[in-house]
């Protein structure tokens, strides 16, 4: 039985564009905000408060947040690996944050300089800040069927790292397939052994293209009972780490299929796949998004 309605998490505007090798310029990073919420977005990830020395890409978090014309009806989580972050982007206007753990000790070490234990400990103090001003934090995992360091994780492994962010106070944990590597077969067991840890509702599936699999892998989830789902318009970003990797799975691809499917997201695809078109000229990079290069293709007369 599949759900009637999903709720889809925009992610290009951060995890999209912290990848891109040229500084893209703020007022373009508001204006693709901007256009997602008029789109039918509802849930768009704005920036990351992480140190320009690390990410220069978001040096302009601050100026982003409080560029952007908030849509009354759309919320507009921020990244924030540590108090400082979330303090600055607190001072910012966030209303929402996000976390950022790890299921591989390989990964977390070489991509936030921690243990999976150590990164655990350095979220508490956040949520306990966030609890106390009533800030929703969401929680993501990453690497959670396959690692560029481990090779392939273990379900349980994931499992483990979703219950302890969900138990520290995250409302729901997204699971990265961050290098891509997942199909329906290994996301489907790695679904079941995080279901048995934390409520399917709970959770959303964050799948990258590295191989083709990202839609084929959100039907599985959606016949598993998921119904949150993190993608990036034009398919933007991508992990630096992965081999070919091809980024996210783009936001237009997932949304013609829950519509094909009959199933309800909010969003206008006509619209959005405009907005893919410009940011990817915007941009001087390559759409990668099938529906909608299918779409503009078919609107151009």
């Amino acid at each position: 039985m599949l759900p009637n309605k999903v709720k889809i998490v925009e992610v290009g505007p951060r995890d999209g564009l912290q990848n891109e090798k040229q500084l893209v310029p703020t007022e373009v990073k508001i204006e693709l905000i901007n256009r997602l919420a008029e789109a039918g977005l509802r849930a768009i990830e704005a920036t990351s408060f992480v140190s320009p020395k690390w990410l220069p890409q978001m040096g302009d978090n601050a100026a982003v947040m409080q560029g952007i014309a908030r849509h009354p009806a759309a919320v507009y989580p921020v990244l924030t690996p540590n108090l400082q972050g979330f303090d600055t982007a607190i001072q910012a206007g966030a209303s929402e944050v996000a976390i950022f753990g790890a299921a591989s000790e390989s990964f977390s070490r070489k991509n936030i300089n921690c243990s999976i234990a150590e990164s655990l400990k350095r979220f508490e103090p956040i949520l306990s800040s966030a609890s106390a001003l009533e800030i929703p934090v969401r929680g993501y995992v990453s690497c959670v069927v396959g690692c560029p360091y481990e090779g392939d994780i273990a379900p349980a492994q994931a499992a483990s790292v979703a219950k302890s962010l969900f138990e520290m106070g995250c409302y729901e944990v997204s699971l990265g397939d961050t290098i891509g590597v997942g199909t329906p077969a290994s996301v489907g067991r790695m679904l079941e052994a995080c279901a048995r840890a934390v409520p399917i509702g709970k959770l959303a599936g964050h799948y990258h293209d590295t191989y083709g699999m990202a839609i084929a892998n959100i039907y599985a989830s959606l016949q598993m009972g998921m119904a949150t789902f993190d993608s990036s318009v034009a398919g933007l970003g991508g992990c630096p780490y992965a081999k070919g990797a091809s980024g996210n799975v783009a936001t237009e691809d997932v949304v013609y299929l829950m519509h094909g499917l009959g199933i309800e997201t909010g969003i206008d695809l006509a619209k959005l796949a405009a907005i893919g078109d410009w940011i990817s000229s915007a941009l001087n990079r390559p759409n990668g998004a099938k529906a909608g290069r299918a779409i503009c293709a078919s609107t151009v007369t």
